[in-house]
């Protein structure tokens, strides 16, 4: 019960209120991951960003099981294979940018998207934490099961090969 295992990878591109890099974003994230993005919309008005309610500002995907992990070791070979630990919260989630897509393996440069990044975030979960989900009888997941941000950082060690910069530093 205690073995951490990725539940989701989520890609997003933000885009604001700017159309031509909505689209742009939807196309680059379609032709990363094989699935159909989903537009995010805003829940708040900015009027100093011309942001209203509801306006599409996004585009993201979720990936989960197999393909998260092939999609998150490209990621992790854009990176150099070296990530931050100032990256992960204290639940063990992590998240990270890629300011070029051409960075992430197998990409290929699309004239027809320019240049534009993306960010990657990563949730981590042990079995059990189903009942924070379920619609009978839900409850939070205790303490003693949460994942801590170090218990995520030997999770992607271990499983990835993934190195951190302070470690590097060091070496």
């Amino acid at each position: 019960m205690n073995e951490i295992r990725i539940e989701k990878v989520t890609l997003n591109v933000g885009a604001g209120n700017d159309s031509k890099k909505l689209n742009a974003g939807y196309k680059l994230l379609e032709s990363l991951t094989g699935k159909k993005p989903v537009k995010t919309k805003s829940k708040v008005r900015i009027a100093a960003w011309n942001v209203r309610l509801g306006l599409p500002i996004g585009v993201k995907v979720t990936l989960r099981k197999e393909e998260a992990e092939k999609f998150l070791k490209r990621a992790f070979y854009s990176k150099d294979n070296v990530i931050s630990k100032k990256f992960f919260d204290k639940l063990g989630n992590f998240s990270f940018g890629i300011p070029e897509y051409i960075e992430i393996e197998d990409a290929k440069y699309d004239p027809e998207l320019g240049m534009m990044g993306l960010e990657v975030a990563v949730s981590l979960e042990k079995k059990g934490y189903r009942i924070k989900r379920r619609k009978y009888d839900q409850r939070q997941i205790p303490e003693k099961k949460k994942i801590t941000a170090q218990e995520g950082i030997e999770f992607i060690r271990n499983k990835f090969g993934v190195k951190f910069k302070e470690e590097q530093e060091d070496d």
